[in-house]
């Protein structure tokens, strides 16, 4: 009887731990949804700063010129006193290095050039000791054609691995074009003879794409994301996500395609919600954690099917229509001599404000590894406007409704480098595109011309942490040139220098996190047509906050119709803040208003 008796309260009390456990996960996950601020539906990625890091380009811990986990670890102290929240690395699984570690050869190991698994190991705890997360890349559209499910799928179309990717057998002819973003001659189809077939890879010939279609693939995904969840990571980036899903029939495309993502021949299979949802199920509700989709191709339309509480999918995604502002249509990424117009620019990030507003939570961003430079593309790199025109970015990045997302450098107010020579690019995107302008016989210096402003890897140099040789970045040779500008733009000279970009980004990080005004308030677009200064209100609680940013590199007038002689001024670029409306060149001011 006594055993009987032991054996029920045994398992009562497993019982009760288990539900207590479930309890506190789910507390842990609503712990900000209700306090003492009033302001409902609050969670910790919605109020979290996020620095990106390429670590191939941060910095180097053993002198062979390429940036390192041990590298990024020695640095740790440096991120911290940024007062960002959480670091996304860009990927650092093993990988051939294609597409720099976008194609990956094993989701469950480290790249070599960037160290070991216990390097990783120690670099995580080094994080979490310092209070910052840690959000990892998720690349699942495709693998490396390194990896082995790819190296075993190519044997034979028996093969247990065949239905790993998408196969077309060539008796039934090629498929309906496909483009591809990576590919010389924009083919998405690649032969292989070994089984007489084509595979689909939407970038390059080396990263085939991954069946969705075949749920041994989804479980191998999801499995491989428990382990790093396992592992304590903090959430995952999701790189090009949206197109998961694909309309396997491969219907014919019009002539007139060139790769439009807003298009629906990558992502019409219809089934990429059931997909994140499945994800979220089996990963994603298990963890407190981030998730965040690269959304290309989503609109304001589709936007909430993916992020709303209720679709129990991602978090938060970020678009490409800002980043899109201001190129030549059918030129590629070749921006409009004339510059981008404001006014589209305060259309599109108001409107994606206005999707979020009352459900949802969205993402801003104006750099990162797939774009220029901030301060070379949004504002003015010129000795005399660089520093106050990455500062004034820096004041819209921080000052609006979303999740900023700031690229590692960009507080520094680093700029292009802008290559003369296609030698001097690593990046495959730019190389191959040369190659197919080349073979066309069109116009390569106006090609290169382009790219000085919107190549990717001008926004891959090496950080620049002081004016010794290679910016001391590395002691060996740097796998892509340091910017020259190294000496005067770089951390230790700006540490010293209390008005630097530097301590301007500090000084706003630690802004927004003291006033959630910045995080959830509503935002309020004014003075809608004014081509030069870009004005919002904030308002949250009763309180309102005015912010005016000047565009130009002349004194403008924010036509607003408000009082400013009795607001606070919050923080401002400038010395000595306008106070009548007035902003100086690219000033930037927050007031608080009476």
């Amino acid at each position: 009887m006594i055993k009987i008796l032991s054996r029920v309260t045994f398992t009562v009390l497993v019982i009760l731990f288990i539900s207590s456990c479930k309890s506190g996960k789910n507390n842990q996950n609503n712990s900000m949804d209700n306090d003492s601020t009033g302001i409902a539906g609050r969670k910790w990625w919605k109020e979290a700063v996020v620095y990106q890091i390429y670590p191939r380009s941060f910095k180097d811990a053993n002198g062979d010129g390429v940036g390192d986990l041990k590298g990024i670890a020695s640095k740790l102290d440096y991120i911290k006193s940024l007062g960002v929240d959480v670091i996304w690395l860009n990927p650092i699984y093993a990988s051939p290095n294609d597409d720099n570690g976008y194609d990956i050869s094993d989701y469950r190991n480290i790249m070599k050039e960037f160290g070991t698994m216990d390097d990783f190991d120690s670099l995580l705890k080094g994080m979490h000791e310092r209070g910052l997360k840690l959000v990892m890349d998720l690349v699942v559209n495709h693998s490396s054609s390194e990896h082995e499910w790819f190296r075993q799928s190519r044997i034979s179309r028996t093969n247990p691995y065949r239905d790993y990717y998408h196969w077309w057998n060539a008796e039934r002819g090629k498929p309906s074009a496909r483009y591809s973003f990576f590919d010389v001659h924009n083919d998405a189809w690649k032969y292989d003879s070994p089984t007489n077939a084509y595979y689909l890879h939407y970038f390059s010939q080396k990263q085939p794409d991954l069946n969705w279609e075949n749920p041994k693939v989804r479980r191998e995904i999801f499995d491989m994301m428990n382990y790093w969840f396992r592992k304590g990571i903090d959430g995952f980036r999701m790189d090009v996500i949206p197109i998961i899903s694909k309309d396997t029939s491969f219907p014919s495309m019009p002539a007139s395609f060139h790769g439009d993502w807003g298009l629906f021949y990558y992502n019409n299979g219809g089934k990429l919600n059931d997909y994140l949802q499945e994800m979220n199920h089996e990963v994603l509700s298990k963890y407190d954690c981030m998730s965040v989709a690269e959304g290309m191709g989503v609109t304001t339309a589709t936007a909430h099917d993916l992020v709303d509480e209720d679709r129990h999918e991602l978090n938060m995604l970020y678009h490409f229509e800002g980043v899109g502002i201001g190129y030549l249509p059918g030129k590629f990424k070749t921006m409009d001599p004339k510059g981008y117009k404001l006014a589209e620019f305060k259309e599109v990030y108001s409107k994606w404000d206005s999707v979020f507003e009352n459900r949802g939570w969205g993402t801003i961003y104006l750099g990162n590894h797939d774009q220029p430079r901030m301060v070379t593309r949004w504002g003015n790199d010129a000795p005399d406007w660089r520093e106050l025109s990455s500062k004034m970015l820096t004041t819209f990045l921080l000052s609006m409704r979303a999740t900023p997302y700031y690229f590692g450098g960009d507080e520094l107010g680093m700029n292009n480098i802008k290559f003369d020579r296609i030698e001097d690019y690593r990046d495959i995107e730019s190389i191959n595109m040369y190659r197919q302008i080349r073979e066309r016989g069109g116009d390569l210096q106006e090609f290169l011309n382009a790219q000085k402003i919107s190549a990717r890897d001008n926004s891959r140099t090496p950080f620049q942490w002081d004016s010794s040789v290679n910016s001391g970045f590395t002691t060996g040779s740097p796998w892509l040139k340091v910017n020259p500008n190294y000496k005067q733009v770089n951390v230790a000279a700006e540490e010293m220098d209390s008005n630097s970009c530097l301590n301007y980004f500090r000084k706003m990080v630690k802004l927004r996190k003291e006033n959630l005004i910045l995080v959830y308030g509503r935002y309020r677009l004014l003075d809608k047509e004014n081509p030069d200064v870009y004005s919002y209100t904030r308002e949250l609680n009763g309180k309102k906050w005015l912010v005016l940013l000047n565009f130009t590199t002349k004194t403008a007038s924010a036509n607003i119709g408000i009082d400013l002689t009795k607001a606070i001024v919050r923080i401002d670029n400038y010395p000595n803040p306008s106070t009548d409306g007035r902003l100086k060149p690219y000033e930037a001011l927050i007031y608080e208003l009476p």
